[in-house]
């Protein structure tokens, strides 16, 4: 082999072990970096951008449950792991709040909370036998249901690469999609006032590079560089669960469920946006026959 051909290899080794290298740094900086706030999704702000209500309105939420029932499943294995976050409720109640249009009451945990109010019921103060008065709890007007119901994978897949005289490089791709359905029912009639359903696309994506090269007779060169970036399922689902929240508010203001405090925010780029979103998405029935 040439000198100049083991300048040609040793600087492409050279700059693969570079490339390990900054990776390997940057990994040890995410390990010893601490915790930090949940970063916000894109709907978080369109929920904030939402104007504000006439009056907030009491409501509970009993359980938001995965509702699709799948597993991970890693190279045609199934394993015991869900394939979304089963804490879908509190994601959700997180998000209401967030809304700044509901007083939210605790029913998840109803139970543990009813067994704290026994308990300070039964205590009693010294030298005094009545029971310690407690206010009752708060009602809740509208009850809040659905769950995330669908998680479909491989929507779409797909991917580009290159290879010449050994050297290699290609990039690899990954849809799936989630589906939150979201719905506000009246505790006084149980009529549904009003239904949602929003859907998030996840995407993973694979860059890989590599050589394979004989450079001398039974001697085989072969290096290998890549990395893979994957959204994480919770992060999307949280944002699926808020842009139905969002979606909820604005069509419950449309069917007069709700009102804005000021009467011109009905006319607000918010409501414009959300219609334009809606009657894109919808088919007519005669193209639809088509």
């Amino acid at each position: 082999m040439t000198n100049k051909n083991l300048i040609y290899y040793g600087f492409i080794l050279s700059s693969l072990l570079l490339i390990v290298g900054c990776s390997s740094a940057t990994n040890r900086e995410l390990i010893n970096q601490g915790a930090t706030i949940t970063p916000a999704t894109k709907s978080s702000y369109k929920l904030q951008s939402v104007p504000p209500p006439l009056s907030k309105v009491p409501a509970a939420v009993y359980q938001f449950r995965d509702q699709t029932g799948q597993y991970k499943d890693k190279d045609n294995i199934s394993s015991f792991s869900t394939a979304v976050t089963q804490g879908a409720t509190p994601i959700l109640m997180k998000a209401l709040q967030d809304s700044n249009w509901f007083v939210m009451v605790e029913r998840e945990g109803l139970q543990n909370l009813l067994t704290e109010r026994k308990i300070i019921r039964s205590a009693k103060k010294a030298g005094q036998k009545t029971a310690v008065a407690i206010n009752a709890l708060k009602p809740a007007r509208i009850l809040l249901e659905g769950g995330i119901t669908g998680y479909d994978t491989n929507i779409r897949t797909g991917g580009k690469g290159a290879e010449y005289f050994g050297l290699s490089a290609s990039k690899r791709y990954r849809e799936d999609h989630v589906t939150v359905h979201l719905r506000a029912i009246d505790i006084d009639s149980g009529q549904v006032l009003a239904s949602v359903s929003t859907s998030k696309r996840l995407l993973s994506v694979e860059y890989r590079t590599g050589l394979f090269r004989y450079v001398k007779y039974k001697r085989l060169l072969a290096l290998e560089a890549g990395y893979t970036t994957n959204e994480p399922s919770h992060i999307c689902v949280a944002d699926a669960i808020e842009k139905a929240v969002h979606d909820l508010i604005i069509e419950g203001a449309l069917k007069k469920v709700w009102k804005f405090k000021d009467p011109e925010a009905m006319y607000s780029q918010v409501i414009k946006n959300y219609k334009a979103e809606k009657n894109e998405l919808t088919v007519p029935l005669s193209k639809a026959a088509k």
